[in-house]
């Protein structure tokens, strides 16, 4: 597997799991917003996985879990193999996917190799070619896959720039209630393509607008996290 970083401890993202974050190289998509624009190449600095294994070891009976992040994991052809490794250490597994490949999603839950999914949802099915480069017809198979497994998951979109209120309330209604869908808000990111500069300079939906708003958007996802 191509690791490009390594979070050694959080609280955040694994509910109610200490975890470490293992972030792998390559990603189908390139969100103009993207906050780990440098993992989108296969090509670049590595962390060997020599190091990520000998960190692993060390910390059972101190972390909980493992998330595996990216970039896009379900890119990376050895992913089965290297969660089950991970599990076999004790630890529990979360991924964290942008959902274009429903069937590998899938088949990780169905094989008993996850605890839990955090499936991104980028936008509207019709805005995804311009906000992350490709089509987005794959997400909503994969939230209708895990909501038929029984997984566990949670849904979540980062409010970017340029989404309107109305665009967000059209998102959050175009699926049944889901476990949990968390809203991020927009932070710029601290690199970015020249030709995104100024869909990074349109106005985001702020926490004061969403609270404005919340009573609507939870009649629509009761279980949204704002």
């Amino acid at each position: 597997m191509i690791f490009g970083g390594m979070q050694k401890s959080s609280t955040i993202d694994f509910p109610g799991v200490l975890c470490c974050v293992l972030f792998t190289r390559g990603c189908d998509m390139n969100c103009f917003y993207c906050h780990n624009r440098e993992l989108i190449s296969r090509a670049g600095a590595n962390l060997a996985e020599e190091e990520v294994w000998a960190f692993l070891e060390k910390r059972r009976g101190l972390l909980d879990g493992v998330v595996v992040s990216g970039g896009e994991p379900t890119l990376q052809t050895d992913l089965p193999e290297v969660l089950s490794r991970i599990r076999a250490l004790g630890y529990k597994t979360k991924l964290d996917t942008n959902g274009q490949r429903p069937g590998a999603v899938a088949a990780l839950w169905e094989a008993g190799l996850l605890d839990y999914v955090a499936l991104d949802i980028k936008a509207l099915p019709a805005d995804y070619p311009a906000v992350t480069g490709q089509g987005g017809a794959g997400p909503a198979k994969t939230a209708k896959a895990l909501q038929w497994l029984g997984a566990a998951y949670e849904l979540r979109t980062t409010l970017y720039p340029g989404m309107t209120m109305e665009q967000l309330k059209e998102l959050l209604a175009s699926f049944p209630p889901v476990p949990r869908w968390r809203l991020n808000y927009f932070r710029p990111p601290e690199v970015c393509r020249p030709q995104d500069t100024p869909l990074l300079q349109r106005p985001a939906l702020s926490s004061i607008a969403v609270a404005a708003e919340l009573e609507v958007l939870l009649a629509l996802q009761p279980n949204l996290l704002a």
